[in-house]
């Protein structure tokens, strides 16, 4: 079965987004293993020093990367959802069995994990929460394996 990684930083607070993931996760399960890690949120915050941040945050995901990692980011390649289903699929045809998605703080992502992914995606130039991309994340995800198997969930 293909193992889908979302390596996040920081825990979702609000309970609504905690229960979009989850049930998105659960419809999933019949597609690939969701796993979801969540890494603290940077404790340098006090000294202002976003680059410091963004390093400490880094060097705590880096340690979760596995399989093709693709950073999520607004710089990176938008897709549609049945061009990202497509893209999916092409990936799974040539052997990828793990899949890594990152997804950084309020603070973004830090260039070293952008640049050592092996793809970037932007799902839009505008910008969303961090803990909402997480459920958009997986709803386009959820979306990708219904198109794949000629479902009428995507209209």
């Amino acid at each position: 079965m293909i193992r889908i990684h979302l390596v996040c930083v920081g825990k979702i607070k609000e309970p609504f987004y905690r229960e979009a993931v989850s049930e998105y996760q659960k419809r999933l399960s019949r597609f690939c293993d969701l796993r979801i890690c969540e890494v603290e949120e940077s404790s340098l915050r006090e000294d202002g020093n976003l680059q410091k941040i963004l390093e400490s945050e880094a060097a705590a995901l880096k340690k979760h990367l596995k399989g093709r990692v693709i950073a999520l980011c607004v710089e990176g390649k938008s897709r549609s959802s049945p061009d990202f289903a497509e893209h999916l699929k092409q990936l799974f045809d040539r052997g990828v069995s793990e899949l890594t998605f990152v997804i950084g703080s309020s603070n973004g992502l830090a260039e070293e994990i952008k640049r050592g992914a092996d793809e970037r995606l932007s799902f839009s130039e505008m910008t969303f929460p961090h803990m909402l991309m997480r459920v958009i994340l997986t709803e386009q995800l959820y979306r990708a394996f219904m198109i794949l198997s000629n479902s009428p969930y995507h209209k």
